[in-house]
């Protein structure tokens, strides 16, 4: 591996716009910097199953899908056990029979599955594939080096999507918040009701037409907004 690859790797968490960019950019580096990869993915345990996020250009379609589906595969032991796979030639190996012989046929003769400690997930690998026997066996030691440097690009992109949903979630809660409030003033001012009454026409009403109350309240406010602009016409 190359002195520039931590560089690069950092630059490509700057130019990321999520998760899924930065991890498209990291599997053709894997590609272009591991000796013997002819094709890389990247698998994440999302939403209580494993998916692969990202696949470099070349990657046989269905190559981890058909991991997923079986329950076996080098890239889901690793995920799962946190311990490397690694199997030099899948014309004579054993522990995957269902998964080898697809792979086989894609062809595919060489894995390596490493495991990325990715904070707050419970499974992730970065999956490099060769199409000669024992090609990735001089580039064991690189692609260690470079899933290090992966996992550390991958937290940093699942920080900053976390914190993007998060500033998210608190402007929608505002944006709420502030539809009902108006909708509760124009309750209580044309009914002249108190705030607590208003909020509870609102529930009330919310649940009889199974409605959001949100969702009723924009409506609310809407009316209101239409008939005012209409009166001073």
């Amino acid at each position: 591996m190359t002195s520039e690859i931590p560089d690069t790797l950092d630059q490509a968490i700057a130019r990321s716009q999520g998760l899924d960019p930065l991890l498209r950019d990291l599997t053709d580096r894997a590609v272009a910097h591991v000796p013997g990869a002819d094709a890389c993915s990247v698998t994440v345990r999302r939403a209580d199953r494993l998916m692969t996020l990202a696949g470099s250009s070349g990657l046989p379609a269905g190559l981890d899908l058909r991991q997923y589906e079986n329950g076996s595969g080098p890239c889901v032991d690793a995920a799962e056990t946190g311990c490397p796979q690694y199997a030099p030639d899948l014309a004579t190996e054993t522990r995957w029979p269902t998964y080898t012989e697809y792979a086989l046929a894609t062809g595919v003769r060489c894995v390596l599955a490493l495991p990325l400690p990715v904070r707050g997930e419970t499974g992730a690998a970065l999956n490099l594939y060769g199409l000669e026997p024992g090609s990735l066996a001089e580039g064991r030691e690189a692609a260690r080096t470079f899933a290090v440097r992966a996992a550390d690009a991958v937290n940093e992109a699942l920080r900053l999507e976390r914190q993007q949903a998060s500033a998210a979630d608190v402007r929608t809660a505002l944006l709420s918040r502030s539809v009902i409030d108006q909708a509760v003033g124009i309750l209580m001012a044309r009914e002249r009701i108190d705030a607590h009454d208003a909020m509870e026409r609102l529930r009330r009403a919310s649940q009889h037409t199974n409605v959001k109350l949100r969702d009723l309240c924009d409506e609310l406010v809407a009316r209101a907004s239409g008939g005012a602009s209409r009166r001073r016409q």
